[in-house]
C-alpha cells in the first residue's frame, strides 16, 4: 500500500540513488523496481539484542541525504537516527487532520505523508509491483485462505473448497499461503480432492516473494481474505473477490483495482479489529456462504466480459 507514495517520492527526485530496507517480505516485493539501487533486509529481530542489531544495520546503511520510514516505532526512529542522515521523517497517523465523517484509505495516508514532506499535492496512483506476471496455460483461479493478522480474518476451509469445486470446470485452481498457512491450505486441498477436483496445485509454503507475485499476477480470478496477497493482486489488476470480516474495509481494501469486489456482512460488532473473535461466534466470517461469494464472482465475470468480449 506504500507503493503509490514511493512512486511520488521517486518522481520528486528522479536522479536519486535509493536504498530500501525492511522485512524480507517487503524488500523482496520491491527488489525488481528499476529505480531502487540497493536492498537491505532488516533482520534485527532475529540476531540477539535488538538495539545493538539496529545500530549495526544503521551503520551498514550509512548516511543518506534523506531518510524516511513508513513506520513510527521507536526502532524506526533509532534506525534513521543512527544512520547519520541529516533529514529524517517518520510516518505518523494523524486522525485529527481527517475531516469529520470522512475516512481515508491507508494508501491515501501514506501519500499524504510523502506530500507533506516534499511540499506537493500529488494524487495516489495505483499500486505497483514489477515482478513479471506468470503465463498460465488455462484460465486459473487462485485461492488464498490465510491472513497473518490472526484467525478472525480467515474464512473457512470448507467454504473455500465449496467455491473452488463450483468453479473447477472453468478454472484450474491454485492454493496460496505462507509457511504458517500450510495446514489450512492442506485442508482445502483434501476437501477439493474428495469432491473430485484434479486440476489443482497447492503452493502454500512453497513460494518465495518474487514467485508469489508472479503467480498471483498471472491469475484470471482470485479469492482471498484481507491480506498481503490481496494487495499483490490489486497491483496486477487481477479480478478479485476479497472477503472481509473484522477489519476496516474502507482503509485496507484493494486500491484502484477496477476488477476488485468485497464481500462482507454489516454487524454491530464489526469491524472489531481483533486478531480472534472476542465474542467467540465469528459471525462476521462464519455467516458468509460460498454461494454468496460465487454470485459475486459470476456478476463480476459477466460485467468484465461485457466490457471486453475477448475475455
Amino acid at each position: 500500500m506504500a507503493t503509490p507514495a514511493l512512486e511520488n517520492l521517486f518522481n520528486r527526485w528522479p536522479e536519486a540513488e535509493i536504498t530500501v530496507t525492511g522485512s524480507a517480505l517487503a524488500v523482496e516485493a520491491l527488489r525488481a523496481h528499476p529505480r531502487i539501487t540497493r536492498c537491505v533486509t532488516d533482520r534485527t529481530r532475529e540476531q540477539g539484542w535488538r538495539p545493538l542489531q539496529i545500530y549495526r544495520l544503521a551503520r551498514e546503511l550509512g548516511p543518506h541525504d534523506l531518510a524516511i520510514s513508513f513506520r513510527s516505532h521507536l526502532s524506526s526512529r533509532l534506525l534513521l537516527a543512527w544512520t547519520g542522515s541529516p533529514k529524517r521523517f517518520l510516518y505518523r497517523r494523524i486522525d485529527s487532520q481527517v475531516p469529520i465523517g470522512k475516512s481515508l484509505h491507508q494508501v491515501q495516508r501514506y501519500v499524504g505523508f510523502i506530500n507533506a514532506l516534499n511540499g506537493s499535492d500529488n494524487p495516489a496512483g495505483a499500486l505497483r509491483l514489477d515482478w513479471p506476471a506468470r503465463e498460465y496455460e488455462r484460465p486459473t483461479l487462485g485461492i488464498n485462505p490465510g491472513a497473518s493478522y490472526g484467525s478472525a480474518k480467515r474464512w473457512y476451509p470448507e467454504k473455500f473448497a465449496e467455491l473452488g469445486a463450483a468453479l473447477s470446470s472453468r478454472f484450474d485452481l491454485v492454493i496460496f499461503g505462507g509457511p504458517g498457512e500450510v495446514e489450512i491450505a492442506a485442508d482445502i486441498e483434501k476437501a477439493l480432492r474428495r469432491k473430485g477436483v484434479k486440476n489443482l496445485n497447492n503452493l502454500a509454503g512453497r513460494t518465495r516473494i518474487p514467485e508469489l507475485c508472479s503467480a498471483i499476477g498471472g491469475l484470471d480470478l482470485f479469492v482471498t481474505g484481507d491480506s498481503g496477497p490481496m494487495h499483490i493482486a490489486a497491483a496486477y489488476r487481477v479480478p478479485t473477490v476479497a472477503i472481509f470480516g473484522p477489519t476496516k474495509w474502507w482503509e485496507t481494501s484493494q486500491w484502484k483495482n477496477p476488477y476488485g469486489r468485497i464481500v462482507r456482512h454489516d454487524l454491530d460488532c464489526a469491524p472489531c479489529m481483533k486478531r480472534s473473535c472476542p465474542l467467540k461466534h465469528h459471525e462476521c466470517m462464519r455467516g458468509i456462504e460460498s454461494e454468496e461469494v460465487l454470485a459475486t464472482i459470476e456478476d463480476m465475470i459477466k460485467k468484465k466480459e461485457a466490457e471486453d468480449p475477448s475475455k
